[in-house]
């Protein structure tokens, strides 16, 4: 590694990714220990083992992205971009099914997530796209490519079915809003988003009344705009069509289980030993923590195992119990601090490649936190994303690190370029 990289590299953004490292593996070690049994914390037949072991490897993979000029991430991004998508496509013929998911490689005892690296070729393809054609996302044209690169590797892990990790490629929308893209196609996807909410939680025809409520005042304030009685029209009839599409799609697109996770989180359904019990179970540990917490291994609920697969999707919970509240914002703050961290260094970069694939990383990082972390009190449906740096598992460890490190060494190596 050179002199030049290790005395320019953001030193607090590393002293964040080691604070989250640390403290992730404090509760993965909580959550599966025995403490029956007389084992090393190197012991590879248990979780907190193989952690300290993706640990591990995941400094040996820091050691060689700095010490790789940042222009050959630049150079070959499209070449890792399509290696990303190849081995997305090689899962449907040679991956290992688990929990109804072709998601992934068995590689001997271990597995590998293609998904999880698709997010560090899509981030720099998308850099490497808008930088190349130097003008913003306002043209049609240029947004359908730009929609095109994120939609390729999303809807190969749709089809796995993986819906949850196809649904972060949605915060690539960030770096593109930075780069030009019009808040009004934002704003649409939210109202999209937001009434079908609200039509399964109230239903089609208040809605619908509630929208011809809302045209009727638009209308009396803008009355003398020209054009506006037949533009809201439009969009009234839009927005009431879809709304009656809504039912359709719920009962006949969703699955099941999908179905059920949107009812218990809309309070339309309660069902704490079934498929609400994961998150039912989740919020009695975070309540049992109060302001302090019970103490690190302490906790009944993480002690107890009432939590299923706590070491992975739902390990904030396990943080929420033994250190409670002012542990867990300990967490949250370090967290959002690395994100603000990441968006100040993004500004300061001297080429636009660079800021597009800063604004990419702070996205996805910022994205998965915010889903995992609603998921896990309650507040959003259940989807199988890990917490960064936090959750257990070698795929989404490493990917998160070339992700975040990859940045690193172009703002390292900003001056150069």
């Amino acid at each position: 590694m050179a002199k030049s990289s290790i005395g320019a590299i953001d030193w607090l953004s590393i002293l964040c990714f080691l604070f989250l490292l640390g403290f992730g593996w404090l509760n993965i070690f909580s959550t599966t220990h025995n403490p029956e049994l007389e084992t090393s914390f190197f012991d590879l037949s248990q979780s907190y083992g193989k952690q300290i072991w993706w640990i591990g490897t995941s400094f040996i993979i820091v050691v060689f992205i700095m010490a790789t000029d940042a222009k050959f991430f630049e150079r070959f991004s499209s070449v890792i971009y399509l290696f990303s998508l190849l081995l997305l496509i090689g899962l449907f013929p040679f991956g290992k099914t688990i929990s109804g998911a072709t998601s992934w490689y068995a590689i001997g005892s271990a597995t590998l997530q293609p998904s999880e690296f698709a997010k560090v070729g899509t981030a720099l393809a998308l850099a490497k796209f808008i930088s190349d054609i130097q003008t913003d996302l306002r043209s049609l044209k240029y947004l359908g490519y730009a929609i095109l690169i994120i939609g390729i590797p999303a809807l190969l892990i749709i089809a796995q079915p993986d819906a949850g990790s196809a649904m972060v490629f949605a915060a690539f929308l960030f770096p593109m809003h930075r780069e030009g893209l019009t808040s009004y196609i934002l704003f649409i996807l939210f109202a999209v988003a937001s009434l079908f909410v609200l039509t399964l939680l109230l239903g089609v025809y208040w809605v619908i009344g509630a929208l011809f409520v809302v045209s009727i005042a638009l209308y009396f304030f803008l009355r003398n705009q020209r054009g506006i009685l037949l533009f809201l029209l439009s969009g009234f009839t839009v927005m009431s069509a879809y709304c009656f599409s809504v039912d359709f799609v719920f009962h006949n697109v969703f699955k099941q289980h999908h179905r059920d996770r949107f009812n218990i989180v809309l309070g339309k359904t309660k069902d704490t030993r079934g498929i609400g019990y994961n998150t039912n179970q989740s919020e009695i540990a975070i309540g049992n923590g109060r302001w302090l917490g019970k103490g690190w291994t302490q906790g009944s609920q993480t002690q107890g195992h009432f939590v299923p697969e706590q070491y992975t999707d739902y390990i904030f919970s396990a943080a929420g119990e033994e250190w409670g509240f002012i542990g867990s914002l300990c967490f949250v703050f370090a967290f959002l601090g690395l994100c603000l961290r990441l968006l100040f260094l993004a500004e300061r970069q001297k080429s636009q490649f660079a800021r597009v694939y800063g604004y990419g990383v702070t996205a996805i990082l910022f994205f998965h936190f915010l889903i995992n972390i609603g998921m896990v009190i309650g507040l959003l449906p259940t989807v199988g994303i890990p917490l960064p740096f936090l959750s257990y598992g070698g795929s989404s460890l490493w990917a998160f690190t070339i992700l975040l490190f990859i940045f690193l060494k172009m703002d390292a190596d900003r001056n150069k370029r």
